[in-house]
């Protein structure tokens, strides 16, 4: 099968691979029709995740068609169409029983925080991922869930982590009604956590970034106000003055390791490495919100030592909330929002690229050219309908 491999930090490519098999009664194989180039796949182009091995195949983000199934699959058919969340979880376990599927207990046992990823370096388990032609998804009862006939496949590719992320962002900012609401970031999972915290209730919306074209996308999508941090001194003093003096009573980290707008974060997390990524908009975070005020935090960061002022967030009597967001259990509430026409998640999907032009994909996203937004790897031949 054709799939992408990693060769190294910067270097990717697509290659015939060897085509996974069933190694467990409850695994299927999915014939992958869409997958996504996601903002975190890039901390392992870039390199830093170092756990990230050469031969790797990355891919959280995908749906497909059930090609086999395990002797105890009962949830699924051949044939069927499903959308697969990122995590990989049992359903069983203390975590799972508490709808926090991305803290599996089960399917990865040696780690003590993040449970299953697909494609995302042994630190989350060393599964394979969805950027090939075929994948092996284990607990196959539990994470697929088959696409509804009124969905299409380009928003149901969408429902196995962005939409979710952005909308579990907001969530747990605890978002009142009227609440001012500062987004951090307006690539895929910022503009759905902006368009989601319009439907928590926000009375308005703020979304930070650098980049105009992202920044007049999601104007245009989520309706909000924005500000270019290029032009801003002090972020803190300036999100003050937009909030009469008070701060925003959100701030949501819908950036992560590799934020911009710092040359110290940046030396120190990316090119150093002595923290697990810049923590610039951190700082921007919890310096910003108001006193008592909730920061979201969905951005990925490495497991190493971050330099944050926790001081800060104490003394303001601040609530951090974290997580890798639990796909399943907001697929419900987030496909009623697509039937119902309040979010088109495919919108932001800006280009379709080839499986076989793989390493021009990461180049176009990671080097934002060419305005995108959104990257789907379209695969050489797949049973997809109409």
């Amino acid at each position: 099968m054709l799939a992408m491999n990693y060769r190294g930090p910067y270097r990717v490519r697509a290659d015939h691979m060897p085509e996974p098999r069933i190694e467990h009664p409850n695994d299927a194989i999915v014939r992958v029709t869409r997958s996504c180039i996601c903002g975190s796949d890039l901390h392992l182009f870039h390199g830093l995740v170092p756990d990230t091995r050469v031969g790797s195949t990355f891919g959280h983000e995908f749906c497909g068609v059930v090609e086999e199934i395990g002797p105890s699959v009962r949830n699924l058919q051949v044939g069927d169409q499903v959308l697969v969340p990122f995590n990989i979880f049992c359903g069983t376990c203390w975590f799972c029983e508490r709808e926090l599927y991305s803290n599996c207990h089960n399917v990865n046992p040696e780690a003590t925080a993040v449970g299953g990823i697909y494609g995302y370096s042994h630190t989350t388990g060393g599964y394979a991922g969805g950027q090939a032609e075929l994948v092996r998804v284990p607990m196959a009862d539990i994470g697929p869930t088959v696409i509804p006939s009124d969905i299409s496949l380009d928003d149901a590719v969408l429902l196995t982590d962005a939409f979710p992320t952005g909308y579990q962002a907001a969530e747990m900012g605890g978002i009142r009604e009227d609440d001012t609401v500062v987004v951090f970031g307006a690539g895929p999972v910022g503009i759905f956590a902006a368009k989601s915290a319009w439907l928590l209730g926000a009375g308005r919306v703020i979304v930070v970034d650098e980049v105009e074209y992202r920044l007049d996308f999601v104007r245009r999508f989520a309706h909000c106000e924005t500000v270019d941090f290029r032009s801003v001194r002090d972020m803190a003093v300036h999100l003050k003055r937009m909030t009469d003096g008070l701060g925003p009573d959100v701030c949501i980290d819908a950036v992560g390791a590799e934020a911009s707008g710092s040359a110290l974060q940046r030396l120190t997390g990316v090119q150093l490495m002595l923290q697990g990524g810049a923590a610039t908009v951190l700082h921007w975070a919890i310096n910003s919100v108001r006193k008592g005020g909730t920061v979201s935090i969905v951005g990925v960061y490495g497991p190493t030592f971050n330099a944050v002022p926790i001081g800060n967030a104490l003394n303001k009597g601040l609530t951090l909330r974290m997580n890798q967001a639990s796909v399943k259990r907001h697929l419900p509430r987030l496909i009623e929002h697509v039937r119902a026409g309040r979010v088109k998640p495919s919108e932001l999907i800006t280009h379709r690229i080839p499986l076989e032009h793989v390493a021009d994909a990461y180049h176009i996203f990671s080097s934002k050219l060419d305005g995108c937004i959104k990257t789907v790897l379209t695969m050489p031949s797949s049973n997809e309908r109409v």
